[in-house]
């Protein structure tokens, strides 16, 4: 009777223990190593224009607002967050048609993959949202790249350009 007292208090123990260690999934990264992304960025996409505006870096985060416009109405709007977790970084984002209606019942959650000087890659975790992965690079001065892969596999990437809003 004690031991089973004892192994059940030790697995209680053990259980609160494991739960309240954060391990990061990804690599090590810092978001200050994201500070390429800041901007404002626009492209087509089809027959709409893709605009993205990333705010500076600040208190272990980096946001952007998305807006996609075309026929001289807006079809979307966009959220994205990346934000340090456990060493790491996780990146949310969430769509909204018009009115602000989502699009999906909440964030889809992605993790790092891989981070460069100018590039990084996240992947999906879990099946809210529709991508598998996202990334984003900096290859030249005023072009910025978004890596899309759709959760039919199928791959796409989407050519910015450097936009002074001001």
């Amino acid at each position: 009777m004690i031991f089973k007292q004892l192994f059940l208090g030790f697995s209680i123990f053990l259980s609160a223990f494991v739960t309240n260690i954060v391990v990061a999934a990804g690599p090590n990264a810092k978001i200050e190593q994201l500070s390429w992304m800041t901007g404002n960025w626009a492209g087509a996409l089809g027959p709409n224009q893709l605009e993205e505006n990333w705010i500076a870096v600040e208190g272990r985060s980096l946001a952007a607002m998305v807006r996609m416009t075309g026929g001289d109405a807006t079809s979307m709007f966009e959220m994205i967050t990346i934000e340090e977790e456990a060493g790491s970084l996780v990146l949310h984002i969430q769509q909204w048609d018009p009115g602000f209606k989502p699009r999906t019942s909440g964030a889809q959650r992605m993790e790092l993959r891989e981070i460069t000087a100018s590039s990084v890659l996240f992947d999906a975790i879990g099946d809210e949202g529709g991508m598998k992965s996202l990334g984003y690079s900096h290859p030249e001065n005023d072009v910025f790249i978004i890596h899309v892969e759709q959760a039919s596999g199928a791959k796409i990437d989407i050519n910015l350009s450097a936009r002074s809003i001001w």
